[in-house]
Protein backbone atom coordinates (compact mmCIF):
# COMPACT_ATOMS: atom_id res chain seq x y z
CA UNK A 1 0.00 0.00 0.00
CA UNK A 2 1.38 3.41 -1.01
CA UNK A 3 2.01 5.82 1.84
CA UNK A 4 1.80 9.60 1.54
CA UNK A 5 4.98 11.36 2.62
CA UNK A 6 4.77 14.96 3.71
CA UNK A 7 6.61 17.34 1.34
CA UNK A 8 9.06 18.29 4.10
CA UNK A 9 10.04 14.66 4.66
CA UNK A 10 10.34 13.89 0.95
CA UNK A 11 12.22 17.03 -0.03
CA UNK A 12 13.84 17.07 -3.47
CA UNK A 13 17.11 18.76 -4.33
CA UNK A 14 16.04 21.71 -6.43
CA UNK A 15 18.62 24.18 -7.62
CA UNK A 16 17.09 27.30 -9.09
CA UNK A 17 17.94 30.96 -9.40
CA UNK A 18 17.67 31.33 -5.60
CA UNK A 19 19.91 28.33 -5.01
CA UNK A 20 17.44 26.52 -2.76
CA UNK A 21 18.27 22.88 -2.13
CA UNK A 22 16.81 19.90 -0.30
CA UNK A 23 17.66 16.20 -0.57
CA UNK A 24 15.42 13.14 -0.85
CA UNK A 25 16.14 9.99 1.13
CA UNK A 26 16.58 8.00 -2.13
CA UNK A 27 18.43 10.34 -4.47
CA UNK A 28 19.12 13.79 -5.75
CA UNK A 29 17.53 15.96 -8.41
CA UNK A 30 18.76 19.26 -9.79
CA UNK A 31 16.49 21.62 -11.71
CA UNK A 32 18.31 24.15 -13.88
CA UNK A 33 16.70 27.15 -15.56
CA UNK A 34 18.96 27.85 -18.55
CA UNK A 35 18.23 31.58 -18.29
CA UNK A 36 20.24 31.66 -15.06
CA UNK A 37 23.40 30.14 -16.58
CA UNK A 38 23.45 31.61 -20.11
CA UNK A 39 26.89 32.89 -21.11
CA UNK A 40 28.29 34.29 -24.38
CA UNK A 41 31.89 33.18 -24.85
CA UNK A 42 34.46 32.09 -27.43
CA UNK A 43 33.91 28.53 -28.63
CA UNK A 44 35.97 25.73 -27.10
CA UNK A 45 38.80 24.08 -29.00
CA UNK A 46 40.20 26.93 -31.06
CA UNK A 47 38.04 29.91 -30.04
CA UNK A 48 36.54 30.09 -33.56
CA UNK A 49 33.84 32.73 -33.18
CA UNK A 50 31.35 33.11 -30.35
CA UNK A 51 28.61 30.96 -28.91
CA UNK A 52 26.00 31.12 -26.20
CA UNK A 53 26.68 28.32 -23.73
CA UNK A 54 24.47 26.63 -21.17
CA UNK A 55 26.66 24.37 -19.02
CA UNK A 56 23.65 22.59 -17.56
CA UNK A 57 25.35 19.64 -15.89
CA UNK A 58 27.90 21.91 -14.15
CA UNK A 59 25.07 22.75 -11.76
CA UNK A 60 24.76 19.11 -10.62
CA UNK A 61 27.05 18.00 -7.81
CA UNK A 62 28.58 14.52 -8.00
CA UNK A 63 27.66 14.04 -11.66
CA UNK A 64 28.88 11.32 -14.02
CA UNK A 65 28.04 12.98 -17.35
CA UNK A 66 28.17 16.26 -19.21
CA UNK A 67 25.00 17.71 -20.70
CA UNK A 68 25.22 21.09 -22.41
CA UNK A 69 23.34 23.30 -24.79
CA UNK A 70 25.41 25.52 -27.07
CA UNK A 71 24.31 27.96 -29.74
CA UNK A 72 27.03 28.52 -32.33
CA UNK A 73 26.73 32.02 -33.75
CA UNK A 74 27.00 32.47 -37.55
CA UNK A 75 30.50 31.64 -38.82
CA UNK A 76 31.64 29.94 -35.62
CA UNK A 77 32.86 26.43 -34.81
CA UNK A 78 33.96 24.06 -32.09
CA UNK A 79 37.42 23.28 -33.43
CA UNK A 80 38.81 19.81 -34.06
CA UNK A 81 39.83 18.06 -30.85
CA UNK A 82 40.45 14.47 -29.73
CA UNK A 83 37.85 12.82 -27.51
CA UNK A 84 38.43 9.98 -25.04
CA UNK A 85 34.74 9.12 -24.64
CA UNK A 86 31.72 8.64 -26.90
CA UNK A 87 29.91 11.94 -27.49
CA UNK A 88 26.62 13.04 -29.06
CA UNK A 89 25.88 16.31 -30.86
CA UNK A 90 22.10 16.69 -31.29
CA UNK A 91 20.93 19.56 -33.53
CA UNK A 92 17.91 21.45 -32.21
CA UNK A 93 17.91 24.15 -34.90
CA UNK A 94 20.06 25.59 -37.67
CA UNK A 95 22.53 23.80 -39.90
CA UNK A 96 26.10 22.68 -39.42
CA UNK A 97 28.85 20.38 -40.55
CA UNK A 98 30.31 17.80 -38.20
CA UNK A 99 33.76 16.29 -38.73
CA UNK A 100 35.14 13.05 -37.29
CA UNK A 101 38.58 11.76 -38.27
CA UNK A 102 38.65 13.84 -41.46
CA UNK A 103 35.16 12.91 -42.67
CA UNK A 104 32.62 15.76 -42.71
CA UNK A 105 28.84 15.46 -42.96
CA UNK A 106 26.04 18.06 -42.94
CA UNK A 107 23.62 18.22 -40.01
CA UNK A 108 20.27 19.97 -39.55
CA UNK A 109 17.48 20.14 -36.97
CA UNK A 110 16.46 16.73 -35.64
CA UNK A 111 19.74 15.05 -36.60
CA UNK A 112 22.35 13.65 -34.22
CA UNK A 113 26.01 12.77 -34.68
CA UNK A 114 27.23 9.91 -32.49
CA UNK A 115 30.99 10.33 -32.19
CA UNK A 116 33.32 7.60 -30.93
CA UNK A 117 36.09 7.64 -28.36
CA UNK A 118 39.53 8.03 -29.93
CA UNK A 119 38.30 10.23 -32.77
CA UNK A 120 39.24 13.82 -33.58
CA UNK A 121 35.96 15.74 -33.85
CA UNK A 122 34.55 19.21 -34.40
CA UNK A 123 31.48 21.00 -35.68
CA UNK A 124 30.90 24.28 -37.48
CA UNK A 125 27.84 26.42 -38.02
CA UNK A 126 26.67 26.82 -41.63
CA UNK A 127 23.73 28.67 -43.12
CA UNK A 128 22.04 31.91 -42.09
CA UNK A 129 20.71 30.85 -38.67
CA UNK A 130 22.65 30.01 -35.49
CA UNK A 131 23.29 26.30 -34.85
CA UNK A 132 21.71 25.12 -31.58
CA UNK A 133 23.16 21.89 -30.18
CA UNK A 134 22.75 19.60 -27.23
CA UNK A 135 26.08 17.97 -26.37
CA UNK A 136 26.26 14.96 -24.05
CA UNK A 137 29.00 12.58 -22.98
CA UNK A 138 30.03 10.48 -19.97
CA UNK A 139 32.78 11.49 -17.57
CA UNK A 140 35.51 9.06 -16.53
CA UNK A 141 35.22 10.19 -12.92
CA UNK A 142 32.39 11.88 -11.06
CA UNK A 143 32.79 15.64 -10.71
CA UNK A 144 31.96 17.30 -7.40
Amino acid sequence: MARWIEPCAAAVLILCATGTMAQTPTGVMVIVDERTIEKTEPNPHGKIGLSTSYRISDQAPNRSMEFRKRILHPGSAIGLHPIDHDEVYYVMSGTGEVTSDGISKPLSAGMAAYLYSGSEVGIKQTGPEPLTLIIAYPLKDRKP
